[in-house]
């Protein structure tokens, strides 16, 4: 039989629901299978291969016109019919002690029931169609009153729990590849950072999981990207994509979730990156903080995650506390403007208005290149805002724009550091995305993308986003020089050591 992906487009999920079992949703030729099998004790987080869907002659075939919410009746009367007395049948949960029989949905061309994004409009209960937005809102409105009071009253959660995995078949689905190819025959990386976003809402929803309830009552959004980073430069755009991750840190209302990446090619799955967000949760207007479950970490890996969880706070405490801002330069930082001031100066004039550029250099003003995006329906998330991955992506797209002018050849990306959420972006806005190169050192750039959004009527300007990203060249690029203050306390890059200025 051969393999062929649901036209959805997005990874598919591989989702562990208990200690020793996974939840699989795989394609096929004509239907789309969801199958729970055992894992053995001990075994690494891997997921051995579907290879019979016809082994419990109860498969269930269903037209392509069935709709999500069927297809949702459906699995529930498929997985019924096999065992009443089933745990998993009854609450999506199941004991591997007990349980030895499998579970097969077959719906044709149905896979994308069980897409990432899709999952998560059912967690929610958010509606699929762009009329119905404000009664799905409405509807969420009755699940404040199931909130935790605090913490306590929430059961403690392990980190394989909330483990994740999803593919994505770039290798075997030459439709969906066409989403994600770019015109350099590489990997379009906003795509990536899209499916990562999805990823990381999806893992904390299994953080918070409640069995008892239909519909979950938090609304659990992006609240930063506190890092990736690139451990490969080329994404093939012909080899499946695996996408690992779990929860990794907790704090009363905020979770950490960390993300792997692999590609398969040349016979094994190679890592392409790690990423890091850091989700917030909210009631379900999305208007104040909510409670998350404890996390209880297991043995010394789990310690040393939880840890650096910690330190990752901390840290990222102390960067907001020391903002230029808040707080004045320090004495270092005084000599570091002063002798970027000098080194511009016009020794002829010996005049402030007077500059002069020094060779291979580009003034930071001369750096830049902007966009505009008009907010539609379409790229609303489960909580009908413009979707954070969708941002992501069109930031990053900008920003290796710039490099790429500035470069003069093609960039590859490094690393992605604090991606700020500072406020949602409400459909039907307009956009407006400035990046700019803020440092360069031998064949690195740095680039910081800033977001806003223009109300029109007021013509008031209000910050949503601001990302940074360090990309490489193939040969040395020209110097930045800024020429203002501003300019001098742009965000250093993380390859130097001694960075300029950058605490704002």
């Amino acid at each position: 039989m051969t393999s062929q992906q649901c036209q959805s487009g997005g990874p598919q999920i591989n989702r562990q629901i208990s200690n020793d079992t996974l939840l699989r949703c795989q394609c096929t030729s004509d239907f789309s299978a969801l199958r729970v099998h055992p894992r053995a004790a001990g075994q690494s987080h891997s997921v051995a291969p579907c290879a019979s869907w016809n082994n419990s002659g109860a498969d269930i075939v269903y037209p392509t016109q069935t709709s999500l919410v069927l297809c949702s009746l459906l699995l529930s009367f498929c997985l019924r019919s096999y065992d009443s007395h089933c745990t998993f049948c009854s609450e999506h949960r199941i004991s591997t002690h007990t349980h030895t029989h499998t579970h097969t949905l077959r719906a044709d061309q149905l896979c994308g029931c069980f897409s990432v994004r899709n999952r998560l409009r059912e967690i929610v209960g958010a509606s699929t169609n762009w009329r119905d937005h404000q009664q799905a809102l409405a509807d969420r409105l009755s699940l404040s009153n199931q909130l935790a009071g605090s913490q306590d009253e929430l059961p403690v959660r392990r980190m394989k729990d909330s483990y994740i995995e999803a593919h994505l078949p770039l290798g075997t689905d030459p439709t969906l590849r066409e989403k994600y190819l770019n015109y350099l025959k590489g990997v379009r990386f906003g795509r990536i950072l899209e499916d990562l976003d999805s990823l990381a809402v999806l893992i904390c929803y299994s953080h918070t999981h409640n069995k008892t309830l239909q519909r979950s009552p938090l609304s659990i959004v992006t609240a930063l990207v506190d890092k990736i980073d690139m451990r490969k430069q080329i994404i093939h755009p012909d080899c499946d994509i695996k996408f690992t991750g779990h929860v990794t840190w907790v704090g009363k209302t905020s979770i950490e979730a960390k993300m792997h990446m692999s590609q398969y090619h040349g016979g094994a799955y190679t890592p392409v990156l790690d990423a890091t967000f850091v989700m917030v949760a909210r009631d379900p207007e999305n208007k104040r903080a909510a409670f998350v479950n404890p996390l209880k970490p297991e043995g010394i890996e789990e310690e040393k995650l939880f840890h650096q969880g910690e330190i990752n706070k901390t840290r990222r405490i102390e960067l907001s506390t020391a903002s230029l801002l808040k707080v004045a330069p320090t004495a270092e930082e005084r000599k570091i403007v002063h002798s970027l001031f000098l080194n511009t100066l016009d020794s002829k004039t010996v005049s402030f208005r007077s500059r002069v550029l020094p060779p291979n250099s580009v003034w930071m003003e001369d750096a830049k290149v902007k966009g505009l995006e008009i907010c539609h329906p379409q790229e609303r998330n489960i909580f009908n805002r413009i979707f954070g991955g969708f941002l992501m992506r069109k930031a990053y797209e900008l920003g290796w724009a710039n490099a790429c002018v500035y470069g003069g050849c093609r960039p590859n990306l490094v690393a992605v550091d604090d991606i700020l959420f500072r406020k949602p972006v409400e459909i039907g806005s307009l956009l407006l995305l400035s990046s700019q190169v803020c440092y360069t050192e031998g064949k690195y750039i740095q680039v910081r993308v800033h977001t806003e959004v223009l109300d029109p009527l007021t013509r008031q300007h209000n910050t949503t986003n601001v990302f940074h990203f360090t990309f490489v060249t193939d040969k040395d690029v020209p110097n930045i020089v800024p020429q203002s203050y501003g300019g001098m306390t742009s965000k250093p890059s993380p390859f130097n050591s001694n960075p300029n200025i950058c605490r704002i």
